[in-house]
């Protein structure tokens, strides 16, 4: 779990805060260290010992019901270890950014070749900081992250989406089909949202499994048939002669 440090003030600072900062680092040494030193300078620290941790706040921002001010929306900086447990560094960036989330982030990580530092500058960071560091510069570096960042705000989720006879409220986490609400599990409510999201847009299992599973499914791709079959029969009249979750041979499934 993600939770706030609780940290004692530090009376020869300043008690304005500077904004506030997720610090992902599995080396728990090393994520203290960083915290508090943020926190003596004046941040509001919030730490993750995995990138998992993360992935779960992704997740629940969907249900979350708080109109696109979520956890990480609401972040001013992330510092991302990359040799992190269950979800590397890299694989977070990146579905951070294809989820559409703009906070400036920092990476750390041992590797210094030019290679590795242009890789993870190119899959969505804005600074990359080699181990052995200083804390000084550590500061400095989020500092100026800070100074050049724009604060682009998530777009805002739609209070309703509809297609024909089904009806999705996205912060409610409701689907009403004909008139009547229907339960789905998260995965289903999920799948279904990606597609009345984009109606008409055709989605492959693969690309399916990224954005409803997550880069760290280790799964069968057929799953994603499953669920397609479970969800047919909720919204279908006759899930044998579909009229809304269509397949497309050889490409995947589109709403429509």
């Amino acid at each position: 779990m993600i939770s706030m440090l609780t940290l004692e003030p530090n009376k020869y600072q300043p008690q304005v805060k500077m904004g506030r900062v997720l610090v992902v680092e599995d080396e728990e040494l090393i994520r203290e260290t960083i915290a508090l030193t943020l926190s003596d300078e004046g941040f509001d620290v919030l730490t993750a010992a995995d990138g998992s941790s993360v992935l779960e706040l992704t997740n629940a921002d969907r249900c979350s019901g708080t109109g696109g001010k979520s956890e990480i929306a609401q972040l001013d900086a992330i510092v991302l270890d990359l040799m992190l447990p269950y979800v590397n560094g890299l694989d977070l960036c990146r579905l951070l950014r294809y989820e559409g989330y703009m906070v400036p982030i920092l990476i750390l990580s041992a590797k210094s070749s030019e290679t590795d530092r242009v890789v993870g500058l190119e899959v969505g960071a804005d600074d990359y900081l080699t181990k052995p560091f200083g804390m000084r510069e550590l500061v400095a570096r989020v500092r100026s992250l800070l100074r050049r960042s724009t604060r682009y705000p998530l777009p805002q989720t739609p209070s309703v989406l509809k297609f024909k006879e089904v009806t999705l409220y996205p912060t409610e986490c409701r689907v009403m089909v004909r008139g009547e609400e229907i339960n789905l599990s998260p995965k289903e409510f999920r799948i279904l949202e990606l597609f009345m999201s984009h109606p008409r847009r055709v989605w492959s299992r693969d690309q399916l499994i990224e954005r409803v599973w997550g880069y760290d499914f280790m799964g069968d791709s057929k799953t994603v048939d499953v669920h397609i079959r479970w969800l047919r029969e909720k919204l279908e009249v006759d899930p044998s002669r579909p009229e809304y979750l269509l397949t497309v041979r050889g490409f995947g499934y589109r709403m429509g």
